[in-house]
């Protein structure tokens, strides 16, 4: 059973950062492509970035050159570093995690069926 523990959102200012932790309970294979999304009030969830285990990374048009995923594999904690914050980026944020699959490791939401309870990021 997976588990997926976010933590390191809050309340930040127009142009700050914040570093998004998600915390992992689970066997290695089960976290072979992991990811960052996040949620608007009302609207679906959308993918923002993944990992695969050798570190290759994809992002989403809307947060690249700001946020930057990463992972600590031995601890099995996944990052997510955002800079230059807008009052667009306030959402819920969830990681996601699930096995190799043979498929690409993309921010597809459909493609991730273990899920954290998310963490409220506030921009202002």
């Amino acid at each position: 059973h997976v588990q997926l523990v976010e933590s390191g959102g809050g309340s930040v200012q127009t142009g700050g950062s914040l570093r998004l932790s998600c915390e992992a309970s689970a066997y290695s294979y089960q976290l072979s492509c992991m990811g960052w999304f996040r949620q608007f009030p009302g609207e679906e969830r959308q993918g923002l970035a993944s990992i695969e285990d050798d570190g290759t990374a994809t992002y989403a048009k809307s947060v690249q050159g700001r946020f930057t995923i990463s992972k600590d594999g031995a601890k099995k904690i996944l990052f997510l570093q955002m800079n230059n914050l807008k009052p667009e980026d306030t959402a819920k944020y969830f990681c996601a995690a699930r096995r190799d699959t043979g498929d690409r490791c993309s921010t597809r939401v459909a493609d991730f069926r273990n899920w954290g309870q998310g963490t409220q990021v506030t921009v202002s």
